[in-house]
């Protein structure tokens, strides 16, 4: 049963807390889940891949990634579709890796990433029963981001945009880049915002002393979700969405830690001297979180009591998690009601996304 629950302003319908702990109970216990076989669609709408043409600009970690990752990276047939089909995921929202074309050069950006899409998009119609997408953008150019954004979304029908990382060394939220998210808005479309590595000077001074051993702390370990989160709040900050209020942005991994962090947040900004705004309110409204890499079922609760199950959707984060089965059984288990799954797994993409 699903309650409404008064944590912030407007409500937001969740599964209730008590109910919550009485189903964590009863599997803890070794009681069966709620349902054992997914009743509805499953979308999974973070699941990576490469372009030949785009990776050849990549260098350092993120280059080739050799062996069977960089395979599946490239397949779009027998490895992609028998993962995902015993995994029971009925489409894939393909998207291109990081560092997508967020490092190009100005001279050859806006042309090397149309290519790129209509490669993408040739790929979806050739299985529109199985594979959807999010459009690469060429970030240096703002403008020619927002009209391939508006090309890709009119032409090709797809499902909006991912960007990872930094640009030039610079985050996104800058005005500059604002006729990306006008754009979005328009067309009513999310912007996915997907980490990539943190930039070289915080690597030095965060990670360095430890990256030999640990090389994976500076990207998923913890590199990329400082990244990204912070990305996140720079974007709540800088006012965009007070200019855009109907603009939508994505984050994987169960929203780079920040629902559990956005009381806090809240807490701090609205003290004295801060300029007033209610980061909470914009963050539970514009921003809806994935499960992509991050099959736990606390941290999956928080986010449902923080944001509310509706801003809550499916993902894998294929190849880099290079099963998507231990995704789907997760889900099987988690204590929330059939109702929440079904949203989860395909009922929210299918409203975000108009699938």
């Amino acid at each position: 049963m699903t309650y409404t629950t008064r944590m912030a302003s407007p409500p937001r319908p969740v599964t209730s807390a008590a109910a919550i702990a009485t189903k964590a109970s009863e599997i803890a216990a070794g009681e069966s889940a709620m349902f054992s076989k997914p009743n509805c669609p499953v979308i999974a709408i973070e699941e990576h891949y490469w372009d030949a043409e785009l990776c050849k600009h990549f260098s350092g970690p993120e280059g080739s990634k050799g062996g069977l990752t960089e395979q599946q990276l490239f397949d779009f047939g027998a490895l992609r579709l028998k993962d995902m089909d015993d995994a029971g995921i009925d489409i894939s929202v393909l998207s291109h890796g990081a560092p997508s074309a967020q490092k190009l050069p100005l001279d050859i950006a806006a042309a090397l990433t149309s290519r790129v899409n209509d490669r993408l998009a040739a790929i979806c119609a050739a299985n529109p029963k199985r594979f959807a997408a999010f459009a690469a953008l060429p970030t240096i150019d703002p403008e020619a981001a927002a009209d391939e954004l508006e090309r890709t979304v009119t032409q090709h029908g797809f499902k909006g945009a991912m960007l990872h990382g930094m640009t030039n060394g610079e985050f996104l939220d800058h005005p500059k880049y604002w006729p990306i998210y006008a754009r979005a808005e328009k067309l009513d479309v999310p912007i996915y915002f997907h980490p990539s590595l943190p930039h070289p000077k915080v690597t030095e001074v965060y990670y360095q002393d430890y990256a030999k051993d640990f090389p994976l702390v500076v990207r998923p370990g913890w590199g990329y979700t400082v990244e990204t989160a912070t990305q996140a709040i720079r974007l709540v900050l800088s006012g965009v969405f007070d200019k855009h209020p109907n603009l939508k942005i994505i984050l994987g991994h169960l929203g780079e830690t920040l629902p559990f962090l956005v009381w806090r947040i809240d807490a701090a900004l609205k003290r004295p001297g801060q300029k007033a705004m209610s980061f909470r309110d914009i963050f539970c409204k514009n921003f809806y979180v994935t499960t992509s890499g991050f099959f736990s079922n606390p941290a999956l609760l928080c986010t449902v009591m923080e944001m509310g199950v509706d801003h809550i959707l499916f993902a894998v984060d294929w190849p880099f998690v290079p099963d998507s089965k231990p995704g789907t059984d997760w889900m099987q288990g988690v204590p929330l009601s059939d109702e929440d799954k079904a949203k989860i797994l395909s009922g929210n993409a299918q409203r975000l996304l108009r699938m």
